[in-house]
């Protein structure tokens, strides 16, 4: 069912003269709506402006943009950070900046389209992939692969311990990993899978994400090693394109203590929903996360008839095949979580 809305929503949106909870988007610490978090926009605007159409470049640069740089390589545990208008030019400034003569791509399944170049398509299975990577490693004179994945795919292969990444001959391949359904959410201080990737013995990591999830501020950043993003901001790439708002990097960095209580706020959510739930199998999840997948269209129906909307769609394309998640936030109320999990429970009755 596509919903036309004319305000962003939170737990609750109204439609057609109906109310409904709302269990979607990607809003997983329901920062849009909280009412500190916009005083602090409000506040951040009347110092920088609404916008800087200019390059990072220009003879007049914001002090801000070091400074949240610095906060993130400190925060994700990268040595350093670079920021940009968003997630999806934070994953075509790499998927572009690897694609040359040196290195070779390779993309796991599932990858997110922001890291693809023109024409590259993900292998199907991780066994492929591997395949493919020693026999490429086997040539004489190969060039260094890379290899793209997302750190939650939804279909449970990396996220939380990564089991299939670590059967790749990771020692030999630059892995670039899409932690946009991550950072802000999982790890340390809810800084992302950074720190966990670290520990696998990969040529070189290097991370990009969206602050527009979670986070709630319009910009992508990118993490990796000092020479790794100093070549980075040498680009024509990163040169030529505005920047991030200046103002969204300061209520980013200000907005700091409320990110950590929404995130305890959303661990409480989550165990909440887990307990109230008295269902197998019906529901894909993965240990901590808000997010709960599910393969039967049946249920979406279900659900709106009791007057609960949440993600149904196909994406990226009208091709591809169709999103089926339940989303918490930290916004959502005990009480949500618990006509949810009735409706969800009543659903089973009927099988």
């Amino acid at each position: 069912m596509k919903v036309l809305v004319s305000s962003y929503p939170g737990r609750t949106l109204e439609y057609g003269g109906r109310d409904y909870l709302y269990f979607g988007g990607t809003s997983y610490l329901g920062m849009q709506q909280d009412a500190e978090f916009r005083a602090l926009a409000h506040e951040a605007i009347e110092q920088y402006g609404s916008n800087y159409g200019s390059s990072r470049r220009a003879n007049i640069q914001f002090t801000i943009y070091e400074e949240a740089e610095a906060y993130i390589a400190g925060w994700v545990g990268s040595e350093a950070a670079l920021t940009l208008s968003s997630g999806y030019l934070a994953g075509q400034m790499l998927a572009n900046h690897f694609k040359n003569k040196d290195h070779s791509l390779f993309y796991a399944p599932n990858t997110h389209s922001a890291l693809y170049t023109s024409g590259a398509k993900p292998y199907t299975t991780y066994t492929t992939l591997g395949i493919a990577l020693r026999e490429h490693l086997d040539q004489k004179n190969a060039q260094t692969p890379v290899v793209f994945i997302d750190s939650i795919d939804f279909s449970g292969c990396n996220y939380p311990n990564f089991e299939i990444l670590k059967t790749l001959p990771l020692e030999s391949c630059i892995l670039v990993v899409d932690d946009s359904h991550g950072i802000g959410v999982i790890g340390q201080d809810g800084g992302g899978v950074y720190r966990t990737l670290k520990s696998l013995t990969c040529k070189e990591l290097v991370l990009c994400a969206s602050l527009g999830k979670a986070l709630a501020v319009q910009a992508g950043l990118v993490a990796g090693n000092t020479a790794r993003i100093a070549k980075m901001k040498a680009s024509d790439f990163f040169g030529g394109a505005s920047p991030a708002a200046p103002f969204y990097l300061s209520q980013f960095l200000k907005a700091i203590p409320i990110y950590q209580r929404k995130r305890k706020d959303l661990v409480q959510n989550i165990n909440f929903f887990m307990d109230a739930m008295k269902i197998e199998n019906l529901l894909n999840s993965m240990p901590n996360y808000p997010v709960f997948g599910y393969s039967d269209p049946n249920l979406t129906d279900h659900l709106i008839k009791q007057n609960i909307l949440v993600t149904d769609f196909r994406y990226p394309t009208e091709d591809t095949y169709a999103t089926h998640r339940i989303v918490l936030t930290s916004a959502h109320k005990s009480k949500d979580l618990t006509t949810l999990s009735n409706a969800l429970n009543s659903f089973v009755g009927k099988e």
